[in-house]
């Protein structure tokens, strides 16, 4: 029997009422504080950062933790993973089901590889930093856990749910004390690290380019972005609205069960399979897609159902819900223990990061280095979602192909990023061998990456 004024009932509703009540605060503060408004500071960051402020002033006066309490069901920092997880795989989903902007040219599927070359790049790079890091502390402190540094890449590049999974790991079958609490740190330092360094770097663009970011942009609306040719009307027997979220939903059932039959014809690899529940979102989106096509081309359907302008409004609402849970959900006593090293491993993944995307942007991709820089350095030291949100400061409408590169470099680079995988697991009894393994393979990446470049000075 369900009594509707139970926690049960209310702590979800309760919960994703603060969310967006502290994006609406967020707004409010960066419209009438100068400095904020300067700051180009994503909204949804600074909403985040908003809740996170009040919770830890209400754990330390009520010595209980806010999230905790009847008022959100009492496990609201599972629910804000819970939430951080989901939001991640519907807005990528919400995003690939938008109609392309032409074909796929040879041109656009090299940026696409190369995308993805760079992202598994990233992961080594910052995972040879990492090791190599914690396996010297190791030699100065006996005892310390030597791999620890192979986090980086989990917390950094690939946010907070591998960094859990993988901290997990190595606290449960190699005796890491603390090793969850380790992970979920890293991907907290990595918020801060994209955060911190994108504003760094739009600040730099707004002084020495004039840019206008899409904070600052007022531009009207035009009928034709709303209501295309041939499409189904705003208003019919169901909302357009709910015809987007449907598509969405729908596609995200799809994919988890995808999840479901890989996860048991190989249960020894569920966790990273559901880890990856994005990438399936965009693998299922891709065939949904297709299949309204095959449906539209078939003279099946008449009327177009997709709709571009209003599935950005869904990814973007999932992205900033997102970035809001997740930057909320981090707790502060996690940076008690290993302080000293967390920061080190902080700070140098936030600045090798910054260097070596900036420098693959501007070498590889001129013709939009400064958003497809803005993007990548985002996903890979936040979150995916970090990325699109520093992408939407500089191209709030998606113009240049930086958003589709994200998307759709998951391909390669889960193809070349799978077996860092299990070097992670590796690492704890090896690691001396896979710190070897992760530098030859960055140096043989790098290689390709640049063939271009390289070739060229050769001739």
């Amino acid at each position: 029997m369900v009594n509707f004024w139970d926690s049960n009932v209310w702590g979800a509703l309760n919960l994703a009422a603060i969310l967006l009540l502290s994006l609406l605060g967020a707004n409010a503060l960066k419209r009438k504080v100068p400095f904020l408004r300067n700051s180009l500071i994503p909204t949804s960051v600074l909403g985040g950062a908003l809740l996170l402020l009040i919770a830890g002033v209400y754990d330390l006066f009520a010595k209980t933790p806010m999230f905790e309490t009847e008022f959100f069901g009492g496990n609201g920092y599972n629910m804000m993973e819970v939430i951080t997880y989901h939001t991640l795989a519907l807005g990528f989903i919400a995003s690939t089901l938008k109609s392309g902007k032409g074909k796929l040219t040879r041109e656009r599927t090299v940026e696409i590889i190369n995308t993805g070359v760079t992202t598994v790049s990233t992961y080594l790079m910052q995972g040879v930093l990492g090791l190599s890091i914690t396996v010297i502390i190791a030699m100065l402190l006996p005892g310390f856990f030597s791999a620890a540094g192979i986090l980086l890449p989990f917390g950094y590049g690939q946010g907070t749910g591998q960094a859990l999974n993988y901290g997990n790991i190595f606290e449960t079958d190699f005796g890491f004390v603390g090793g969850k609490t380790f992970g979920l740190t890293i991907a907290a330092l990595g918020f801060l690290s994209a955060s911190l360094g994108g504003v760094i770097h739009l600040q730099i663009l707004k002084k020495k380019k004039n840019i206008v970011t899409s904070s600052e942009a007022e531009e009207p609306l035009r009928i034709e972005e709303v209501q295309k040719e041939n499409e189904i009307p705003l208003q019919g027997g169901m909302d357009k609205m709910t015809v987007q979220i449907a598509l969405v939903a729908v596609t995200y059932l799809v994919a988890y069960l995808l999840m479901f039959v890989l996860g048991n014809l190989l249960p020894g690899m569920r966790s990273v399979i559901y880890g990856f529940n994005f990438l399936l979102g965009v693998l299922a989106a891709t065939l949904t897609k297709l299949f309204i096509r095959i449906l539209e081309k078939s003279k099946i359907t008449k009327r177009k159902y997709i709709n571009d302008f209003l599935m950005t409004r869904v990814s973007n609402f999932f992205f900033d819900v997102m970035v809001v849970a997740g930057i909320a959900a981090i707790r502060l006593g996690v940076l008690e223990k290993y302080w000293g090293i967390i920061l080190i491993l902080g700070v140098v993944g936030l600045v090798f990061t910054y260097l070596y995307n900036y420098f693959v942007a501007r070498t590889l991709f001129k013709p939009y280095k400064q958003e497809q820089f803005m993007m990548m350095y985002g996903m890979l030291t936040g979150t995916a979602s970090t990325g699109i949100i520093l992408l939407r400061e500089l191209d709030s409408k998606f113009e240049t192909p930086a958003a589709d590169n994200m998307v759709y470099q998951n391909f390669p680079a889960i193809v070349l990023g799978f077996p860092i995988m299990f070097l992670a697991t590796l690492a704890p009894t090896r690691p001396g061998l896979v710190l070897i393994i992760l530098a030859a393979f960055f140096a043989v990446l790098n290689l390709f990456l640049f063939r271009s470049k390289i070739f060229r000075k050769r001739k």
